[in-house]
């Protein structure tokens, strides 16, 4: 291959890896039910953020696990929901996975501009992911959970936020490793109190 035509193919991959990242910024926009702690809605890009912050934290409890996949995860797990949005937890039914494949299919739909490498790449994960079968996979699901009863602990929520469902919400996930049960316990503790101001427990 000749100089110019191995710098051609460069350009290419990096014009092709910045047009995903251009479709990806709907992130931004893609909202969720929960709201920050001055009551703005919070947007998916807000909760990967946080999830993947909240996960560096413990990177000492988590010896033996491979970090940067964690993240990878952690990051490209909501990907798909910037094309079709958001369905918050207390709106979802058993719909024999009819919700996840069409995630799945908008994500296929979003990657179209990578290199096939790289949509091979986010695809695997995200499918580990969704299967949970992985440490990093179990973490990640545990994780998401937690993040999400912590934002709506402190989230400037609306007069009949229903703090009560949370008590019941994720617990497979975060029941799936002794570190996860712990931090949920505590969580748990903080939603109670806040429940029973609400005068729902």
């Amino acid at each position: 291959m000749r100089d110019g035509d191995e710098s051609q193919n460069g350009t290419a991959r990096i014009r092709a890896i910045l047009e995903f990242v251009q479709e990806a910024e709907r992130l931004k926009d893609t909202l969720r039910s929960g709201f920050t702690r001055q009551g703005s809605p919070e947007s998916v890009a807000e909760h990967s953020w946080r999830l993947c912050l909240l996960v560096i934290l413990f990177e000492k409890e988590l010896q033996g696990l491979d970090m940067l996949k964690l993240l990878k995860l952690c990051i490209l797990h909501d990907l798909g929901e910037a094309l079709s949005g958001d369905v918050p937890a207390i709106h979802q039914t058993a719909d024999n996975g009819a919700r996840q494949m069409r995630e799945r299919l908008d994500l296929v739909t979003l990657c179209k501009p990578l290199p096939v490498d790289l949509q091979g790449e986010v695809l695997a994960l995200w499918d580990e992911y969704c299967e949970a079968t992985t440490p990093e996979a179990i973490f990640a699901k545990g994780f998401d959970k937690i993040e999400t009863m912590l934002q709506h602990l402190i989230g400037g929520n609306p007069a009949d936020f229903d703090y009560a469902f949370n008590l019941g919400y994720g617990r497979e996930r975060t029941g799936a490793h002794p570190l996860l049960a712990q931090i949920r316990e505590l969580v748990d503790e903080a939603t109670t109190a806040r429940a029973k101001e609400n005068g729902q427990l």
